[in-house]
């Protein structure tokens, strides 16, 4: 990032840069092929301190704010793909009950009670070097039709019994607390009663099911988790009851940390071509390709793109904030649009211009390109959501209304699904 960084974003990624060179990098293709998740790369996480990265230090972490993760990530993002993502969803998981917390509207006991039990979980990171995972995603359609989650928490003396299924968890087998997003199981519940629930991934009745062989980000290991009868006490809370909603409209760019990994996956895709059409790739003849002026041209628009789409970068993530202005919200949905397309896109580019012999495996491009497809589709800010939001959201204000139509913040309400009066 040739942008301004603090000291402390300095030596952050310095040590990430290291680790990505010396470790994360040569074990990829491994963890890639075999479809296994980077327990290694875990471990070097854990040895310097990076478990902990956004938990404040008055608990023992190193108290990365936002935009600091989002770079660390990206830095990640350039050496193993599935290693940021996977410390995408660990690293969230601290940031909401930490600091993200501290601008929901709770009451003195709730904010009494978030202390003591966020204190528990963020010693097990510090002191045990604990993995959290996130696994929200469910089947069919939910949340972003205003469903409630089917995953459900019934209340009973001195905990939760959770029932339900998780798709897509990331991390399944490797975490130690899985953060489980699910519905209070009371009549007439709505997306306000949802619950956010760190299940100690060796409870009795958990689950991990299923194969994992996707085309891209093999080594997130993201099966199928499921929960039956499981309980957890109450102090498994990561944020106080009913506040998990709250925070996704106080808090939207929260949605926006799964977008450093493909900054990390663009870099390292412009990084390879550099080096290939320069002769300098290790294990490869060192033959100069660069006197072509095709290749030249293809080099010139990856780096535009890849230069556009950090510019957006940088300026999004530090426009993140508790009530984010308008503009503000446009341009995160724009900044995820265009990095999870840039960094396809120039991931295609890489393999066009670099030749048959990036098609290899045993180098990293045709993994980066396989890699970069999955962030398109990824939830909750798929770039069809983020086109349907900027779509909507730069032609109506709030309250707006139209023939058969009226606009609110996070939904269009056409009559046909109006009740009738």
């Amino acid at each position: 990032m040739d942008f301004p960084l603090t000291i402390k974003q300095q030596k952050l990624i310095t040590l990430v840069r290291e680790l990505g060179h010396e470790k994360f990098a040569p074990r990829a293709s491994w963890y890639d092929q075999t479809a296994s998740f980077p327990v290694e790369n875990y471990q070097d996480l854990r040895e310097h301190g990076l478990l902990a990265l956004t938990i404040p230090e008055q608990y023992g972490g190193l108290g990365a704010d936002f935009p600091t993760y989002c770079l660390v990530a990206a830095e990640i993002g350039r050496y193993c793909g599935a290693t940021a993502l996977t410390y995408n969803m660990h690293t969230c998981s601290l940031l909401w009950m930490g600091i993200l917390s501290n601008d929901l509207p709770m009451q003195e006991y709730q904010w009494v009670q978030h202390q003591y039990y966020r204190q528990e979980h963020f010693r097990r990171v510090v002191e045990e070097g604990a993995i959290y995972a996130q696994p929200i995603s469910e089947e069919g359609a939910g949340v972003s039709l205003g469903k409630t989650y089917q995953t459900k928490a019934r209340k009973v003396d001195g905990g939760w019994i959770i029932n339900g299924k998780k798709v897509f968890a990331s991390l399944s087998g490797a975490a130690n607390y899985y953060g489980v997003i699910c519905t209070n199981a009371k009549e007439n519940a709505t997306l306000n009663d949802s619950l956010y629930l760190a299940i100690p991934a060796n409870t009795e009745g958990v689950k991990v099911v299923g194969d994992w062989n996707p085309v891209g980000m093999r080594a997130t290991v993201s099966r199928t988790l499921l929960f039956d009868n499981v309980f957890v006490p109450d102090n498994a809370q990561l944020l106080p009851e009913n506040l998990y909603f709250q925070m996704t409209k106080i808090w939207p760019h929260m949605f926006l940390t799964l977008t450093p990994t493909y900054v990390g996956i663009a870099q390292a895709a412009y990084d390879f071509t550099v080096k290939y059409l320069r002769g300098e790739i290790a294990g490869v003849a060192p033959i100069k390709r660069r006197q072509d002026t095709t290749k030249q041209y293809a080099v010139a628009e990856m780096f535009i793109k890849l230069e556009q789409m950090k510019s957006l970068f940088y300026r999004a993530i530090h426009d993140a904030k508790a009530h984010p202005s308008k503009a503000e919200m446009l341009r995160a949905y724009a900044t995820n649009y265009t990095v999870m397309e840039y960094a396809n896109e120039l991931c295609s580019l890489a393999l066009r211009v670099c030749g048959g012999q990036a098609l290899l495996k045993s180098l990293p491009l045709e993994r980066l390109y396989r890699d970069s497809i999955c962030g398109s589709v990824m939830r909750p800010w798929s770039i069809d959501r983020c086109l349907e939001k900027l779509g909507r959201e730069t032609l109506y204000e709030v309250g707006e209304t139209d023939e058969n139509t009226t606009f609110m913040p996070n939904v269009l309400v056409t009559s046909n699904y109006l009740p009738a009066s």
